[in-house]
């Protein structure tokens, strides 16, 4: 299991580097070189801050004598293929988790197309899959070969394949006809859903709550509200562990993953890890969670929602734009968009939104790259995966505290942990990039109005991913039918109006909305 590679590869590492002048000597003394079985360029790509998956690829590979030159995150194409030139690498890895990095990975395979690389490119990181490195990323390299990796226990099988003097040849070969065969299917329309509503039809379908003699409860501020340098040990009651096992590719929920057939050791022995460096943390102060909320009155106006400035609602502060489900739908199922949960100005209804930004990030990288320091990437992944979980605690407690206090529409809510990650609660806080708002770039509004950057330290990239990367952003929906949902697949229509609506040019919203379009864009003349 990954845990165990990654941990026995710190006691490796350390040996090494003790052992390394010595061997360097002797391979002088000799005349002999050292003989990696290959190199490989790692990097998270431009715009994107995750690396905790890249990392523990990256220490798999070492265990398996491969040479790592890894590039961190928010490389360029340029950086990327300038080193993999300078090193003379065997293979490039990239890696990404919001949904802009896939367009990034094109960037980057279309310019090692036209620089006339040819080494296998390997794609891997949560939003990717193969059909997407078939159909969008492949075709941008004929030169070489781009290759999907699901996880950390298929890189070193892949790699060895590709690098195999023997079977590289037939091995490419192979992918390159499979991924044809995916992008040739996806081209008959396999890759598109059947029947869908146009927006009209959509929209006509809507979710429609009974707005008359509906009371929404007013926040007990408007405005902004600012945490400094929260109580990290009140955030540990709100810990939602089973992300935790999952980054380390352990399947199953907890705690019930600890008494597991196959992974419970494992899983328990990371586990046991984990808590005792959740005290280290506590303990030095190792991370400083900072967060702001903010309440405005707001309405909806068809699929857009408007804030206002004051309870006058004369002028309009900031607009939201929503997408709406465009699956066919039977007559007892509507088509949700967030705007439903909001009151339509029509109506007269005083409603309001809330927005936050929140962050676990502050002094993570620092206490990283002290381990790795020391060679200890076990200890640096372990910091970082557990700095996500500070973050989404952190999430988790705000919203509680909201429903409670700051905007008391369920004061009285006395639900555990168990039932706050089964979302069991009163409204929703669905987050830009996820099912209900695919579009990340919402992001830039909800940070301008939370003066995010000022307020808790955490900043966009030019892919919108937030950085520091153990941070998370949303809205605040109190509705008590508001719940969340997937948006799913959209129609031209609805892309042209999406753009319109937002002041983007359709190639711009076909970029940003890639993985959820039901329609091949036109290509770039």
């Amino acid at each position: 299991f990954l845990p165990q590679v990654v941990k026995s590869a710190r006691v490796m590492k350390q040996a090494v580097a003790y052992l390394l002048p010595y061997m360097e000597a002797e391979r002088q003394a000799s005349g002999a070189a050292a003989k990696a079985n290959g190199k490989i360029v790692m990097a998270t790509v431009k715009g994107d801050v995750h690396d905790i998956g890249k990392n523990i690829v990256g220490v798999v590979l070492q265990c398996n004598n491969y040479e790592v030159v890894d590039l961190g995150v928010m490389a360029p194409a340029d950086k990327i293929l300038d080193a993999a030139r300078r090193e003379k690498a065997d293979i490039i890895g990239l890696s990404g988790l919001i949904t802009p990095s896939l367009d990034e990975m094109c960037t980057v395979a279309a310019e090692m197309q036209r620089q006339e690389f040819d080494i296998p490119l390997l794609i891997g990181g949560a939003t990717t899959s193969k059909i997407h490195t078939a159909v969008k990323i492949a075709p941008n390299y004929r030169k070489g070969q781009a290759v999907y990796v699901l996880d950390a226990s298929r890189a070193v099988s892949v790699v060895s394949g590709l690098l195999s003097e023997d079977h590289r040849a037939a091995n490419i070969d192979a992918v390159r006809r499979e991924y044809e065969e995916i992008a040739s299917r996806h081209a008959r329309g396999s890759g598109r859903e059947g029947r869908r509503a146009t927006l009209a039809e959509a929209r006509a379908n809507r979710f429609a709550p009974q707005w008359r003699g509906y009371v929404p409860q007013r926040p007990a501020f408007l405005g902004l509200k600012v945490f400094d340098d929260y109580d990290l040990r009140e955030l540990t009651a709100y810990f939602d562990w089973t992300p935790f096992f999952q980054s380390w590719e352990l399947a199953g929920r907890y705690p019930a993953i600890l008494d597991d057939v196959r992974v419970g050791e494992a899983a328990r022995n990371l586990f046991s890890d984990a808590k005792a460096m959740l005290e280290r943390i506590i303990a030095g102060n190792w991370i400083q969670p900072r967060g702001v909320i903010g309440f405005w009155p707001a309405n909806s106006i068809g699929d857009d929602v408007c804030l206002f400035s004051d309870e006058t609602r004369r002028e309009r502060r900031q607009v939201f734009h929503f997408l709406r489900q465009q699956m066919y739908r039977t007559e007892d199922k509507v088509n949700y968009s967030l705007a439903d949960f909001i009151a339509p100005l029509e109506t007269g209804v005083t409603d309001y939104l809330g927005l936050f930004a929140v962050t676990a990030g502050h002094g993570i990288e620092e206490v990283a790259a002290r381990f790795q320091a020391q060679q200890d990437d076990y200890s640096a992944i372990l910091v970082k995966a557990l700095a996500d979980r500070f973050a989404e605690a952190f999430a988790e407690h705000l919203h509680q505290q909201v429903r409670r206090r700051f905007w008391p529409y369920a004061p009285d809510e006395t639900l555990d942990n168990a039932a706050l990650i089964r979302e069991e609660y009163r409204g929703i806080r669905p987050a830009p990039g996820y099912p209900a708002c695919p579009d990340h770039t919402e992001k830039r509004a909800l940070f301008d109005l939370l003066r995010a950057e000022d307020n808790a330290g955490v900043r966009l990239t030019e892919n919108f991913a937030m950085l520091p990367a153990a941070s998370v952003s949303g809205f605040y929906f109190s509705h008590p039918d508001s719940c969340y949902f997937g948006v799913g697949r959209i129609d031209r229509d609805q892309v042209e109006d999406y753009a319109a609506r937002k002041g983007m040019t359709l190639r711009e919203a076909e970029r940003w909305l890639a993985p959820n379009l039901n329609y091949t864009p036109e290509a770039v003349s």
